[in-house]
């Protein structure tokens, strides 16, 4: 990689933990980092999704894993499947940090406000409550669509995409109980993984991250009901994005901070603020097992009116159409079918009572699309395929991986005379998306978006 700038080096000096020599000997390394999380509700043994591969359990976080090298994820079926998530282990610590400030059981309504391109949110939804609901946000249009995309892969209905700036949300007083912001910043943890980022460093542009970060936070803070968590992180080691960021927050509004409890043997920093001493935590990545990162809990002092609601305008579709849709849906399925576009959607309770609020947002994606609904049939959609709440009965059939791959590329599959009609192309039993099996041909209906582009087969 590019040597570091001598005056980002500079900015270093007198940081909490900051060793001069073993950070920049880790920066001239060629060793790298990669570690995944299971969906835990479509793999819960990592050696059966990477068995050529050596896996050693990420201490913050349930289910996440470093990995002994980096397999070709394109050319891993498991992988568009939604099996794992492919996301930097030190930012799996937010885990951690909800679970030493959340409530355990009571649910909860939540907001990742800078959420492209889904790691968090996918970890956020994962660790809440049962019966919470995830409002997950990008409010540039390509990357809310990729965001969209792989909280498609996640497959959960409990989960809300919307594409809005910040300032949209103080149109939700009082709504959330936990806000994360992940903010945008000057990128200095990630050195290591996108080496062009080096070359575009200056303290200019931290400042400039600086001041942004205080303008989504002034934005979006409205929407954060007092008693609620906010938590603040950023992939900087600068002290203006960090701790003095956090001074920031702790004059703009009634916050006060939560310290969180560390094991030792983590050799994760802890920091606080020059002023309020608000506690935060920096990883270095030689002292971590993973990227530089920041991360600080903080709870919104105060009492508020609870939030207005309004008539539903997502109609239920009718009774005999609920009939026609359970046939696709696992036994119990705690979902409410709406009608939207012409097509059905399936949401969490939790989704349904609030979404006439919700509707105040650009909504990109709400729970799972199960299809269009005809008068002959339901033509399902790929996020069903996907979802956690479709059936195992459906008619399917088990690919190899060359034949995964192909269909993955939307190429033309062979399959058995014996299915006829709309079936699940699967591999190692997990859903991959839907085929149409006709008399002299099979239609291959995986999204065209969505295609592996590539040529070729993963390396052995």
């Amino acid at each position: 990689m590019p040597a570091l700038p001598q005056a980002f080096i500079d900015t270093l000096n007198g940081l909490p933990g900051y060793d001069a020599a073993a950070f920049l000997a880790v920066h001239n390394s060629p060793e790298r980092i990669t570690s995944v999380r299971l969906m835990p509700q479509k793999a819960q043994d990592i050696t059966s999704v990477f068995p050529q591969l050596e896996a050693q359990r990420v201490p913050w976080t349930e289910g996440g894993y470093y990995l002994s090298s980096r397999p070709s994820f394109t050319f891993d079926p498991q992988f568009h499947s939604g099996a794992y998530y492919v996301q930097e282990a030190s930012s799996m610590f937010l885990e951690e940090a909800l679970r030493q400030t959340l409530p355990a059981s009571s649910p909860l309504k939540a907001l990742d406000l800078c959420a492209a391109p889904g790691g968090k949110s996918t970890l956020i939804q994962a660790a809440l409550p049962a019966g919470s609901i995830l409002v997950s946000n990008e409010v540039i249009r390509p990357r809310a669509a990729l965001l969209a995309d792989n909280l498609s892969r996640w497959g959960t209905p409990d989960v809300v995409v919307t594409n809005n700036d910040p300032r949209d949300f103080s149109r939700l007083e009082n709504f959330f109980d936990l806000m994360v912001v992940d903010a945008p910043c000057s990128g200095s943890g990630l050195f290591r993984r996108d080496p062009e980022a080096v070359q575009e460093w200056s303290y200019d542009n931290v400042m400039l991250c600086s001041q942004r970060q205080q303008r989504i936070l002034a934005d979006a803070l409205p929407a954060l009901k007092p008693g609620g968590i906010l938590i603040y992180s950023t992939c900087s080691y600068a002290r203006e994005e960090d701790e003095r960021l956090l001074d920031w927050l702790m004059e703009y509004d009634n916050f006060v901070s939560l310290p969180l409890q560390l094991q030792p043997e983590w050799h994760i920093v802890a920091t606080e603020s020059p002023v309020h001493k608000a506690a935060g935590y920096r990883f270095y990545p030689d002292k971590v097992k993973g990227e530089g990162f920041f991360i600080a809990c903080l709870r919104k002092e105060g009492e508020a009116a609870s939030p207005k609601k309004g008539k539903n305008k997502f109609p239920e579709i009718a009774k005999k159409d609920v009939e026609r849709i359970l046939p696709w849906l696992k036994p119990g399925a705690d979902v409410r079918m709406m009608a939207h576009d012409g097509e059905v959607l399936l949401v969490a309770p939790a989704v349904a009572e609030e979404i006439t609020l919700l509707q105040q947002l650009y909504i990109r994606k709400a729970g799972v699309k199960a299809g269009q609904l005809t008068d002959k049939e339901l033509i399902p959609d790929h996020q069903l395929a996907m979802s956690t709440i479709i059936s195992q009965d459906l008619p399917a059939r088990e690919l190899s991986l060359e034949d995964a791959l192909h269909y993955l590329r939307r190429e033309d599959l062979r399959v058995d005379a014996a299915l006829k009609g709309w079936a699940l192309m699967r591999f190692r039993d997990m859903n991959l998306g839907w085929a149409k099996i006709l008399p002299n041909r099979v239609n291959n209906y995986y999204p065209k978006e969505m295609r592996i582009l590539k040529s070729g087969m993963p390396e052995t």
